[in-house]
């Protein structure tokens, strides 16, 4: 084993514990950070030393980085909250801004010997007008940024240039934008979707689009980040725009379910979205169609991932190729039939 150790934040979750399994096959040592009675943490590689504790515990996060003095600490923060509720929520300001400070401070105090590779967010960066390439920035403002996920994620991605140009850390940024695919063991939102699609819950879609890319790809994206990214510089981790249309189309050929007949146009699902939500607040219940999830289907989803392609020779692999796995993985696990 080499005189190395992986120290991955978010680790159960579905893009941690997929980098776990890839530096699991590839002999690496590896810490996991997981949070206390996380259920997802019994699937991650026998091979992976688990430490429990919080973001915002600076006090758990000790064990977390108690390594040997000649030991090099390559740090992979992936851990966050993610919502697609854009109010205001300090619990997450608290561990996606908060927690990745005291990781930056924790890097800070043995930086000769440390690496941190950020996972941010493509939402941290500011959209462009339809037709335009969204590409890598080098600032980040909160302000201009439309929900508190988004907004977390900029100032958290910020705080973590400044320790490289005010304090010489050595760290480097990655921002995915949605993910995809096999042993999302955590069930996270776009696989709760997918199953939905499946299942024939979902009678009507919307027509427009989204960037997901396979998580497997992320995971070596992020894994060659940490040995070729340049220190202070971010890279965007896409894929190809796909419309919600094409995506279902894909979905029900891999899949064998009904293919969705009926896609709302914009303007009416973000009416309809309204309705919901006000409803949903009457009665005290979460929305099922939220303006939020609309906006998030009418951007513009086009990112250019040609820096990462470059600099950490990214690759993205067909969305037939990643649903196929998907759907393969869902049988696999009994979750659908």
């Amino acid at each position: 084993m080499e005189n190395t150790i992986y120290l991955v934040t978010g680790a159960a979750g579905f893009l941690g514990s997929t980098i776990c399994r890839q530096l699991a096959a590839q002999q690496k040592n590896i810490r996991a950070f997981v949070l206390p009675n996380d259920k997802a943490a019994k699937f991650l590689p026998k091979e992976v030393e688990i430490v429990e504790g919080d973001l915002c515990d600076p006090k758990s996060l000790e064990k977390f980085f108690d390594v040997p003095k000649a030991m090099k600490k390559i740090v992979l923060h992936i851990a966050s909250i993610v919502t697609v509720n854009p109010s205001f929520n300090q619990k997450v300001m608290d561990v996606n801004v908060n927690g990745t400070q005291n990781i930056i401070d924790f890097c800070l105090k043995d930086k000769a010997n440390t690496r941190l590779v950020y996972c941010s967010s493509t939402g941290a960066i500011p959209e462009l007008k339809k037709g335009q390439p969204i590409r890598e920035i080098s600032h980040f403002d909160a302000a201009v940024l439309q929900d508190c996920y988004s907004q977390s994620k900029a100032l958290a991605t910020q705080a973590v240039l400044d320790a490289v140009h005010n304090a010489d850390l050595d760290a480097c940024v990655v921002h995915p934008s949605g993910i995809l695919g096999p042993e999302d063991f955590s069930i996270s939102e776009t696989t709760k979707t997918v199953i939905e699609i499946i299942q024939g819950k979902m009678p009507a879609g919307i027509d427009g689009t989204f960037n997901l890319c396979d998580v497997r790809d992320l995971a070596q994206g992020i894994i060659s980040a940490a040995h070729k990214g340049k220190a202070g510089n971010c890279y965007i981790l896409g894929n190809d725009e796909i419309s919600f249309k094409k995506f279902a189309d894909v979905l029900a050929k891999e899949s064998g379910c009904k293919p969705i007949k009926v896609f709302l146009p914009i303007k009416i699902a973000y009416i309809m979205a309204g309705m919901m939500e006000k409803s949903a607040k009457r009665k005290g219940q979460t929305p099922m169609m939220t303006k939020f999830s609309v906006y998030n289907l009418a951007r513009n989803n086009v990112f250019d991932s040609s820096k990462a392609k470059r600099e950490l020779d990214y690759t993205t692999r067909s969305y037939e190729e990643t649903i196929r796995d998907e759907v393969k993985w869902l049988k696999k696990e009994g979750i659908i039939s």
